[in-house]
């Protein structure tokens, strides 16, 4: 059997795989010391890992967007109340937050570019202190991007703007199209009984 090559996104994902971790950590280091001293929501020329951006929707084009979103680590520990109760009602460990630091990054980029609308996001980097994540945002103004058939679903007439506030995000999709083909079939078997 022949053996097939491999395409350049697969050697570029072999850097976030435990196969290129020994490498890729030197490399990253004199990275994220120059991505910490940089403000914490840059837009950037090209996306750091291609191949996972390519997936969740960039394209090299006019009007798309790729911004680097710098968000601190640690607990989400509250502040210890100064009134007296037994440590287990204090409220303060334990806790933990309902939106996931990757959702954080894509508000936080939605903000700071009031006129994009954001596609998709993926984790970057870690370091002691920070995370760091690159969000895919378009602008639904440009003519390249209504033309385009992958961006139809967030620049339509009828699609709200502002989705990644009121959180229209990726999941949500997936899970209404699972839905529709597992429970419609079902439904109209239902019917035909």
């Amino acid at each position: 059997m022949k053996a097939v090559a491999r395409s350049a996104y697969t050697y570029m994902a072999m850097w976030y795989r435990r196969i290129g971790r020994e490498v890729h950590e030197r490399l990253m280091r004199k990275i994220l010391i120059e991505w910490r001293r940089a403000p914490s929501i840059v837009r950037v020329e090209r996306p750091f890992r291609l191949e996972r951006a390519r997936k969740l929707g960039y394209k090299p084009k006019q009007g798309v967007v790729v911004a680097r979103v710098r968000i601190m680590r640690g607990p989400f520990n509250r502040r210890r109340p100064d009134s007296g109760r037994r440590p287990k009602r204090m409220g303060v460990y334990g806790i933990t937050a309902w939106k996931s630091w990757r959702q954080v990054a894509e508000e936080r980029a939605a903000r700071k570019f009031p006129g994009l609308e954001v596609v998709n996001s993926y984790w970057v980097a870690d370091d002691g202190v920070y995370r760091y994540f690159e969000v895919i945002l378009i602008d639904c103004n440009q003519p390249t991007i209504r033309g385009d058939p992958l961006y139809s679903g967030i620049c339509g007439k009828e699609v709200p703007r502002r989705r990644i506030m009121r959180r229209l995000r990726e999941r949500q999709k997936k899970t209404i199209e699972y839905l529709k083909k597992t429970l419609l079939p079902k439904l109209k078997q239902g019917e035909g009984q």
